[in-house]
Order: structure tokens, then C-alpha cells, then sequence
């Protein structure tokens, strides 16, 4: 006779947070996937350089002001940023709200200067090769912003609304934060090269 081995979940709460939520697990996929294709964007950059008579082709390097004005915002952000995972994690709504708030103005301010810093690489897309890799690297960079932006969005619409009384909701703005972060750092070398490499 077989014995059938059961455990009582019952008691168990019906989601979870950081590493005992799926949805962690499937924005640190996400991230990877993403992290992946920066990689080899960056290593395509690399390659076509390597082969290039010089570089950057036919174009000056890029202006800085627009993307290091970018890059200063990017990295303000991140303080606000962890402040508003750790008042998820505490379950504090009105600061969870603030800091919905602050991050959506702060997802936003970004697009307006990506759209200067388009104007100030100096290369169309279809110029030459250089063009078409650095508009690639800025071009997937920006559809991570506005990703992100557009979830930071739509939880601050469920925090301000009855939404906010499922305790769930703050694990999607802890995994919406940790998002933001890797967004941040994924900017830094697609910057050094748009920006510094063609000045070495």
C-alpha cells in the first residue's frame, strides 16, 4: 500500500516578495536577456571599430552635453530610487506614492534629452556603420526606459486607486525599482562608448 505524502500550505501567504516571488524571477530573466543584448551591441560596436579606418566614420564624436546631462539625471535617480524598495518593502502607501510619483518625473526627464542627444550624435542611422550601431545602442536603451517608465506609471495609477490594499502591489514596486537600477547601470558603458571611446 502506497502512502501519499501531503503537506498543509494553507497557511501560507498567497504571494511573496524578492527571491519568493515568480515575478523577481522573471524580471532578473528579464534583465539577463536584456544584459545580453547590450553585450553583444557593445561587442558589435567593438568589431565594427576594430575593421574601421577610423573612428568614429566620417562623423565628430558626439556632443556631450545632452547624454552626460542624461547620465547625471540617471544616477540622481537611483537614490529615490532605493528609497522607494525600501518603503515597499516596509508597506509604507504614502511614501510608496511619493516615491511613484518622483520616479515616474524622473523616467520621464530622460526622453526629453534622449531626444537632444539624437540630434547631437553628429550621424544618421543610415550614414555608415558607426551611425547604425550608435543609433542601435541609444535606440535600445530608450525602449528600457520608457518600458520601465510605463510600469512606474500604471503602479502609481493601482497605488492611488483601491488597488493599493493588495499587498502584492508592493512587491511589483520592489521588482519595478530593482528594474530602474538595472537600467541605470546598463547606461554606463553604452555611455563610455557612445561618448568617450570615439574621443580615446
Amino acid at each position: 500500500m502506497k502512502q501519499r505524502v501531503a503537506l498543509d500550505v494553507s497557511k501560507l501567504p498567497p504571494h511573496g516578495t524578492g527571491t519568493a516571488s515568480l515575478t523577481w524571477w522573471g524580471t532578473c530573466g528579464f534583465m539577463l536577456i536584456e544584459g545580453s543584448g547590450f553585450a553583444l551591441t557593445i561587442a558589435v560596436y567593438f568589431y565594427l571599430m576594430s575593421i574601421a579606418p577610423q573612428w568614429p566614420i566620417n562623423a565628430p564624436a558626439p556632443g556631450l552635453i545632452p547624454g552626460t546631462s542624461l547620465t547625471a539625471i540617471m544616477f540622481a535617480s537611483v537614490t529615490p530610487n532605493i528609497l522607494l524598495s525600501r518603503w515597499a518593502r516596509q508597506k509604507d502607501l504614502p511614501k510608496v506614492r511619493l516615491g511613484l510619483v518622483v520616479m515616474s518625473l524622473l523616467g520621464a526627464a530622460p526622453l526629453v534629452l534622449r531626444a537632444f542627444e539624437f540630434t547631437a550624435l553628429h550621424v544618421r542611422w543610415d550614414d555608415n556603420a558607426y551611425g547604425s550601431v550608435i543609433w542601435t545602442m541609444l535606440g535600445l536603451h530608450t525602449t528600457h526606459i520608457i518600458t520601465d517608465l510605463i510600469d512606474t506609471l500604471v503602479l502609481a495609477c493601482l497605488m492611488f486607486s483601491k488597488h493599493a490594499d493588495n499587498p502584492r502591489r508592493f512587491g511589483d514596486v520592489e521588482d519595478n525599482a530593482m528594474y530602474w537600477n538595472f537600467v541605470v547601470v546598463a547606461w554606463i558603458p553604452l555611455y563610455a562608448c557612445i561618448y568617450w571611446v570615439p574621443r580615446l
